[in-house]
């Protein structure tokens, strides 16, 4: 079954798709791997995402310059490039228990694959989507490999021009993919606010007439909160046990209270972007209405007094004239007698008196 048609139904009408990454978070332990997708369950997030590959799979065991991380890098400097992703790997014999375990949970499980052997793994397991990374966005090759399996296809655009973009579109449209889903990514980890370039969701919905979502690597929830209210359908984010653990990726991810809280103030985002337009009294604001200023009465008047500000004040709540009638009524006679606590009505009233 593909899952992405209702996730992005639902994000249309105010309920964002959010993808919990585990990633490397798991810190070498299934166990824990297992109880972070407990904790992501109960946060609300729909689905969570897993990564598929092994150090041989994605470099050599090399001590030259070119396969170390350069040394001045915030979270992994100096690191070699083999021993950096045997820690990072999520085991292949994992796999299956892990998707086992979301879908006891009702999560989506699903993974991004970054070579033939991960794609065959996971087409074993059923996965429904494939994530490509943003590193990954330049292999059109394994772009069309996932895509040929037709399921639906998320694609990171992280250091990606627009003709990169186009190109992996293509490639993927090519092989036959399911629905495709743009996700607007900085590759810095962590990432500053600054660094989102938000305003690159509206281009890239424009450029390609895709939905577009959001992987973040900022720290908090105020940058996938401001991408939802530009538009963003689904947002990406690393998710963590608990902070004690440490881990390669604990500076740019989130603990389960936290994902709870992106959850809930996207969520807030969403429903408030996705109502229509709307002016005038509207549901919720009826109460609010009542006490609108309008002209009122203030004391007891004869017939025949006329309308001064003694007389008549704007006054809360609402039932009188408006007070931008003032002009018009300021100076007419009382048609009669009327008490104070009355609220100005035309009926009240007698024509201005001729001068």
């Amino acid at each position: 079954m593909n899952p992405v048609p209702e996730l992005l139904a639902a994000a249309a009408t105010g309920t964002p798709w959010i993808i919990a990454e585990l990633s490397a978070n798991h810190d070498g332990s299934l166990q824990r791997a297992l109880a972070t997708i407990d904790a992501i369950a109960a946060t609300g997030a729909q689905t969570v995402k897993f990564q598929t590959y092994t150090a041989e799979s994605m470099t050599l065991d090399s001590d030259r310059p070119a396969f170390r991380v350069t040394d001045d890098h915030g979270l992994w400097g100096g690191r070699r490039l083999f021993d950096l992703y045997r820690e990072a790997g999520t085991p292949y014999e994992w796999h299956e228990a892990l998707f086992a375990r979301a879908r006891e949970h009702g999560l989506v499980p699903f993974s991004s694959p970054f070579d033939a052997s991960a794609v065959e793994l996971l087409e074993g397991l059923g996965c429904a989507v494939y994530k490509i990374a943003s590193a990954e966005l330049l292999d059109l090759p394994l772009i069309r490999l996932a895509a040929g399996t037709g399921k639906p296809l998320v694609i990171s655009t992280g250091m990606a021009s627009l003709g990169d973009i186009d190109a992996a579109l293509s490639a993927a449209r090519s092989a036959g993919s399911g629905q495709l889903v743009l996700l607007s990514c900085t590759a810095a980890y962590p990432a500053a606010p600054a660094q989102s370039h938000l305003a690159n969701i509206a281009v890239l919905r424009e450029a390609f007439g895709v939905p577009v979502g959001l992987s973040d690597h900022t720290p908090g929830v105020g940058v996938p909160v401001a991408a939802v209210a530009l538009g963003a359908v689904a947002v990406e984010k690393h998710v963590m046990l608990d902070r004690d653990g440490g881990g390669v990726d604990s500076a740019f991810s989130l603990d389960q209270v936290e994902l709870a809280d992106l959850v809930r103030e996207c969520t807030a985002a969403g429903a408030a972007v996705a109502a229509p337009p709307a002016f005038g009294i509207r549901p919720g604001e009826e109460e609010t209405a009542r006490f609108r200023r309008s002209l009122w009465v203030a004391r007891d008047v004869a017939a025949g007094e006329t309308v001064q500000p003694g007389t008549v004040r704007s006054l809360r709540p609402a039932g009188g004239l408006p007070p931008g009638s003032w002009e018009d009524v300021v100076g007419r006679p009382f048609a009669r007698s009327v008490p104070g606590g009355t609220p100005l009505t035309w009926d009240l009233l007698d024509a201005p008196v001729s001068r």
